[in-house]
């Protein structure tokens, strides 16, 4: 079996990274060839992470090149789109595969839909509020990463849905032995743009930090909280990310309870967890289903709540082991890629 997988991004751009491109190795093991085709290439990211502008020009180019890899969709037996085609374009290159009886599946684990039925912009509004929902229609598959994006596609009258969540590799993801008299660190891993939501607890993190015993990590943002030494900024790397996490006592992920919120498919939790880390996290969305209320970690909502949670945990070192050990399990039978690599086989050899 040949597959075209055309994904948004590179293999450092994240989202492409984990819903594509870790289950390549398990894919071609199993005789499948991958050929991958990006709409944004790495230069994209360098300038996307480092803040820069892209030039005009390059756009044109990435759309050109995805027009021009449509010509050869006939060389492969499946081919799988990440979210959408064209970004900010008309559902109609979809419509024509389509047309074609070319059942494309097409890939979700945010809610992209959003940037367009949410947008301040009144013309995009008007003109692609439903090009998601087209998407979907138009599609052999819907892949989805939580139920949130499953309803949509419900909604959309998509012809076939199915859930795959946003995994790691287990075997990547190793549980440390904590000091239990060592500084106990609270972590947070994001980028600069979901940093906001820690931003929102300031309050609670300065409470917390009274205690001279924790620290707070923050991987993947610098911008600084002002809450003193207690606070470490790190850099990412996505060689030392599961090193990171693995120093921390207790992961955390507050979001905020929006439309947007409700379409993230958890994946810092699942990354904790992996690691054999308790969390403590906004009662939204997906974080409901991935925690289990006191036995793998705390769903919170009020300041208070993330107060006393984290309190909690920081004086209790057998809880935290206890709710750590009960995560890793849960993330090896429902949130790994070996747990999930055989559903995204069966989605591919289906017709």
């Amino acid at each position: 079996m040949k597959v075209l997988y055309l994904t948004k991004y590179s293999r450092n751009g994240a989202s492409s990274r984990l819903r594509s491109y870790q289950y390549f190795p398990f894919l071609e093991a199993k005789g499948i060839s991958i050929t991958v085709s990006p709409f944004f290439d790495e230069d994209y990211l360098i300038h996307l992470y480092s803040g820069k502008k892209i030039a005009k020009k390059k756009f044109i180019k990435y759309y050109l090149y995805r027009f021009f890899t449509l010509f050869s969709i006939y060389k492969y037996d499946k081919i799988v789109i990440e979210k959408e085609l064209f970004p900010y374009f008309f559902s109609c290159f979809e419509k024509i595969l389509w047309l074609l009886n070319v059942k494309y599946i097409v890939d979700y684990d945010d809610a992209i839909f959003h940037n367009y039925d949410l947008s301040n912009n009144k013309l995009i509004w008007f003109l692609l509020k439903n090009k998601i929902n087209n998407v979907m229609k138009y599609s052999g598959c819907v892949v989805a990463g939580n139920s949130y994006l499953v309803e949509r596609a419900k909604d959309s009258g998509a012809n076939k849905i199915v859930i795959i969540p946003t995994v790691i590799d287990v075997e990547a993801y190793k549980v440390q032995n904590k000091d239990a008299n060592s500084k106990v660190i609270i972590g947070w891993i994001g980028s600069p743009s979901t940093f906001k939501y820690v931003k929102k607890y300031i309050t609670v993190f300065s409470k917390v930090l009274q205690d001279q015993n924790v620290e707070l990590h923050i991987v993947g943002a610098t911008e600084d909280l002002a809450l003193g030494s207690n606070v470490k900024y790190l850099k990412w790397t996505q060689e030392r990310e599961v090193a990171l996490i693995s120093n921390f006592d207790i992961g955390i992920m507050p979001l905020e309870n929006t439309p947007w919120e409700l379409g993230k498919c958890a994946y810092k939790l699942i990354q904790y967890m992996g690691c054999g880390v308790p969390v403590v996290a906004s009662a939204v969305g997906m974080n409901k289903e991935v925690v289990d209320q006191g036995i793998n970690g705390f769903l919170v909502r009020a300041e208070e709540e993330w107060i006393d949670k984290l309190t909690l945990l920081i004086a209790d070192s057998s809880l935290r082991k206890q709710l750590g050990i009960i995560g890793r399990k849960k993330v090896e039978s429902q949130f790994s890629l070996q747990t999930n690599c055989t559903i995204v086989l069966s989605v591919l050899s289906n017709d």
